[in-house]
């Protein structure tokens, strides 16, 4: 379940065994995006288990298969997807989506055909490169979509928008994606916008979803809590990442904790902000304080 009762200790050894798993997968010399994206869902849902898992990567296999052979240029490959994906196996989103953290976790997208832009992009890239498509997956800000084509070629791309079930669009389309969905529009000759997407990147992107699900939502600090732990895993992060969770923790209760990780932070900062890192010191003075 998504929301169960407090884990019970096998639930909690099989959680660790996950996240070491993450752990190791995440500073692989070739990280495995599918695999990320389910142990992610395996730390969320006591239910998926390694039969689980095996059946979401038979699931893309499948599918893959179902697409036809070669069937011509970038356009050629994204309609077939479209044809596929959005609309035989019925895969899409809507607002609803963005209240679900199902619409967050790969094995529930493939099982209920509805998630958030960036999952449904996963499924579109992992179905389509395992059917031989040069696809990769697009961050534009604030809307994930796929290109299919040359990735260090945006003019000959050709991008869909797996949440509207594949919508191939035009420059003017991503643009106007871009702005609904953060109030500015992206600067078309920035390169950096059309990037295909890294694994790790994508995965962090996915963990940030799940906190600000979370954030909204002040009864599921649990969830906060394992979406920070496993970001704290990439090797790559944002430092303040582990002030989120050192306050998170002290919010939970857990006083020593969250002491701890400040002082691991203000260390970590102390060389470019010395006046900041004796705040967050003080702060875990304040969080040892409250033990008493």
């Amino acid at each position: 379940m998504l929301t169960p009762e407090p884990p019970t200790p096998a639930a909690l050894g099989q959680r660790a065994r996950w996240t070491a798993r993450f752990a190791a997968e995440a500073r692989a010399e070739r990280p495995d995006l599918v695999m990320l994206c389910l142990l992610i869902g395996a730390v969320a849902d006591d239910s998926l288990d390694e039969t689980g898992m095996d059946e979401a990567q038979m699931e893309l296999d499948r599918l893959a298969g179902l697409l036809p052979y070669r069937p011509g240029g970038p356009r050629e490959w994204a309609e077939a997807a479209r044809r596929l994906l959005g609309e035989a196996e019925g895969f899409g989103g809507g607002h609803a989506d963005y209240r679900d953290l199902r619409s967050s976790l790969l094995h529930e997208v493939l099982r209920r055909r509805r998630g958030l832009p960036i999952l449904l992009s996963v499924v579109w890239t992992e179905v389509a490169r395992r059917a031989g498509a040069p696809v990769h997956g697009v961050a534009l800000p604030g809307h994930f979509v796929v290109g299919f084509g040359p990735a260090d070629d945006p003019a000959r791309q050709v991008l869909a928008d797996p949440f509207a079930g594949g919508r191939l669009l035009t420059g003017a389309d991503a643009e106007l994606l871009v702005l609904d969905a953060t109030g500015d529009s992206p600067d078309p000759a920035d390169p950096s916008v059309w990037t295909p997407a890294r694994p790790l990147e994508v995965v962090m992107r996915i963990l940030n979803n799940i906190r600000a699900w979370a954030a909204a939502r002040p009864e599921q600090s649990a969830t906060a809590l394992w979406a920070l732990e496993l970001s704290l895993l990439l090797p790559a992060r944002p430092a303040n990442l582990r002030h989120e969770y050192a306050q998170l923790l002290i919010a939970r209760g857990e006083f020593t904790a969250g002491a701890e990780e400040l002082e691991v932070y203000a260390d970590v900062v102390e060389a470019v902000d010395e006046e900041l890192a004796e705040r967050v010191r003080g702060q875990a003075r304040a969080a040892r304080a409250r033990l008493n």
